[in-house]
Order: C-alpha cells, then structure tokens, then sequence
C-alpha cells in the first residue's frame, strides 16, 4: 500500500486551473454523480450543511473510484477550530482541507501545524483509514508532504492581513469568500457590489502575487471566467444545491405559470 499523492495539490503549484463543484446535499448518492461529472475537485461542505464525519466519509467512499479531487470543509473558523476536527478529517482521508474565517497569519500557521505530524506538527499519530488502518508504515512519513491547506479570507481584517496570510509556509492557496466578505463590508447578500468586487480581484492580485493559489465559488459563468482571468486558480462553479433548486423550480414554472424562478441562491 503506498500514500496517494495529492493531484490538487500538484496543479496548484503547477498553477493549473482546477474546476470545482460545491457539494451541500450531504449525499453519498449525490456525490456520486457530481464525481462523474468530471469536475477537477469537489468541495464537501461541513460548514453549510448538514454533514457529520460519517456523512464525510461516505462522500469520501462514493468519490473514490472517479477523477475529482475532494476537499473537505471543516465547520468552524479558525479561531475555533482547534486541532481536533482537523485531526479526525485528515485521519478519514481527506488530503485537502478548506477552513473557514482565517483572519491572521498566526491562525494560518497553527492551521499548518495542526495538519502535520511531527517534528514539523502537531498532528496526532492514529492507524487511521488515511494510513490503510496501519498498513501503510511509510504514512506517518509521507503524509506531511501530500495534506493540502486552503484558507479562507472573508472578512474586512482577513483583506488587511491578506499579504501576510498569503506569505504563511504551508498554506497552499486561499479561498476568498464573496457571501461573508460582502456582509463584512457592509453589502450583506450583495458579493456583486462594486466594492466587494473590486476587493476581490485586488485580493487575488495580493495573492498569486504571494505566490500562492487564489480561489472562489460563483454560480455566474461570466464572473467564474473572469475570476480565472484575474489570476484565480481554483473555482467552483456551481453548488449541488443551487444547481438542483433552480432546476426543479424552472420545471415546475414551465408547467405552472403560478411558479417564479428566483434569483440563484449564493452561499459560499
């Protein structure tokens, strides 16, 4: 048994654009489909929806057989997060990990810690399903060099620490997200407002100019390839949830004139 290599990881220092999905059904059997797809990377959503560690590792199980790429989002901000989460989600398997609210370099560097076994982290040291339950002696050295850190930027303060956050070793990309940065600068429900538009493509500057991954989820095809324009590296172009919501409402208005299709939900 040998320790995979993490392809996302790969083509992100490759600078490779990587095309992703946001799972929030919280389904095996969804996620399924969604791996079919074709998509370079899916996001496991724990923070917005209703997903446990089991719920993950099944997603994790029906993913497994196809080319996309999962990443998995913890459920809280750094500043809450701990090392535990971290821990259980890295020992299910999952290479990749999403956290959210990271404002400062120094909540960026413990992230790294807690994602590393030791001497470089602190992560604990378990026969886990990452390590093939024990079979895979060489994990334990291998690991630290495959677990990839995606933080998120989505606050007034995480922009004013963005140069430093960007800067932090070991965190591979970050993640700018439009919903809570728009309602941190005061534009709550509205990421396409023009300052908070402008803030984002000035953070995706700060960011690959740091020499790092720049990434972003828009349901909007023409903000999604202008965000890769700008320099982004890894976008998520649609949520499984809004995907099947606009899709059923738009059947239903076809057949019900009663029934309005609404605007597309935004939730990052």
């Amino acid at each position: 048994m040998k320790t995979l290599l993490n392809p996302f990881k790969q083509a992100l220092a490759d600078k490779r654009p990587q095309i992703g999905l946001w799972l929030g059904l919280a389904d095996a059997y969804s996620a399924e489909i969604c791996a079919g797809a074709g998509f370079d990377w899916l996001l496991v959503d724990g923070e917005h929806s209703p997903n446990d560690l089991r719920s993950i590792l099944g997603q994790l199980q029906a993913i497994a057989p196809y080319a996309s790429h999962p990443i998995a989002r913890i459920p809280v901000g750094a500043g809450h997060v701990g090392t535990t989460l971290v821990k259980q989600y890295l020992d299910l398997g999952v290479q990749t990990l999403l956290v959210p609210m990271v404002d400062t370099p120094e909540q960026a560097a413990d992230l790294v810690r807690a994602m590393r076994y030791p001497p470089q982290g602190i992560r604990g040291v378990a026969g886990a399903r990452a390590s093939g339950w024990g079979r895979n002696p060489a994990y334990v050295h291998e690991a630290n060099a495959q677990v990839c850190l995606l933080v998120q930027a989505e606050t007034g303060l995480s922009l004013r620490n963005l140069d430093a956050i960007a800067a932090t070793e070991g965190v591979d990309g970050v993640f700018i997200g439009p919903a809570d940065l728009s309602a941190s600068m005061g534009h709550p429900g509205n990421p396409g407002h023009p300052d908070v538009q402008a803030a984002i493509a000035d953070g995706i500057a700060r960011i690959v100019r740091a020499g790092k991954a720049a990434g972003i989820l828009t349901p909007d095809e023409a903000q999604a390839r202008r965000y890769l324009e700008l320099g982004a590296t890894f976008v998520a172009v649609g949520l499984d949830t809004n995907l099947l919501a606009r899709t059923t409402t738009a059947l239903a208005a076809r057949f019900k004139s009663s029934v309005s299709l609404g605007p597309a939900s935004q939730t990052y």
